[in-house]
């Protein structure tokens, strides 16, 4: 996207300390974008930004109804308005469902979930209000295709996707754009707390030869600031492949199996080597 559509604009990103957020940040960052960056770890994200007027650091739990109101009340009177809100923050820990327990549950559900339902109601009230805005919520494949393994984030991810989509049709008149950026397999810590699991993460491996990269996603995550889609899967082909499997349960399940082999032959050849 070029400077000078993202110049001056001002942004909210959680999850900003880490991972596909911090290289978004990073990249608004270099072309003049006005940032509001949160994240509950402040140690990282101090370490990775230095504030100055046209960027601010905040320690927030994106699951926190006041720290979302108080982080949106800052971004307006810092900036005088809010063009952009990116729901990045999110978690993932692997687990069959027997072998959960109620907080993992919760955990899930409050961060992946209520999170975003929190940063799109307090950012779309004031965007409402300005007449404009763009809401960015990342969500992922397991948001379209149901992940064995990783049931309770892949339905929490499911939770953002019907959530996000209703939202942006509600919103649509107002002038407020939700878009769902929803990735493969990215190379961050998440990447690595997964191949803690390599059983209950086997699908999650499955995909193209290699993981993508937080470039990648930032290349993607700027085609949605121009094109506005209401969903923008990556890669594109694993998109398609991931709606039919949720199009047909039954076969997605036998389609499953064999692909769980895959995943767990590409992590052995890849990460488990001696």
């Amino acid at each position: 996207m070029p400077a000078a559509q993202v110049y001056g604009k001002s942004f909210i990103i959680t999850g900003a300390a880490s991972g596909i957020g911090r290289q978004l940040a990073t990249g608004l960052a270099q072309q003049g974008a006005r940032l509001l960056l949160a994240d509950l770890n402040i140690e990282a994200l101090q370490a990775a930004f230095s504030e100055s007027g046209d960027l601010l650091v905040r320690q927030m739990d994106v699951t926190s109804e006041a720290d979302w109101a108080k982080l949106v009340e800052t971004a307006v009177k810092a900036f005088g308005q809010l063009d952009y809100c990116v729901n990045n923050a999110g978690v993932i820990r692997p687990g069959f469902l027997l072998d959960s327990t109620p907080e993992h549950i919760r955990y899930h559900v409050e961060v992946n979930a209520l999170g975003v339902m929190y940063g799109t109601h307090f950012s779309a009230k004031v965007m409402a209000r300005q007449g404009q805005g763009h809401i960015i919520n990342m969500a992922s494949l397991a948001s379209i295709a149901p992940v064995q393994g990783l049931s309770l984030y892949s339905g929490s991810k499911f939770a953002v996707r019907g959530f996000s989509l209703a939202a942006g049709y509600e919103l649509e008149d107002k002038g407020v754009c939700v878009s769902l950026l929803s990735p493969d397999l990215v190379h961050t810590n998440m990447l690595d707390v997964q191949l803690q699991y390599p059983e209950e993460s086997a699908l999650s491996f499955s995909g193209g030869a290699q993981p993508l990269t937080v470039e990648e996603v930032e290349r993607a995550f700027y085609q949605v600031l121009r094109q506005k889609p209401r969903e923008y899967c990556l890669p594109a082909s694993r998109g398609w492949l991931a709606k039919i499997g949720s199009a047909f349960p039954g076969l997605g399940a036998k389609i499953g199996k064999i692909v769980k082999q895959k995943g767990l032959n590409r992590i052995k050849k890849r990460y488990q080597k001696s």
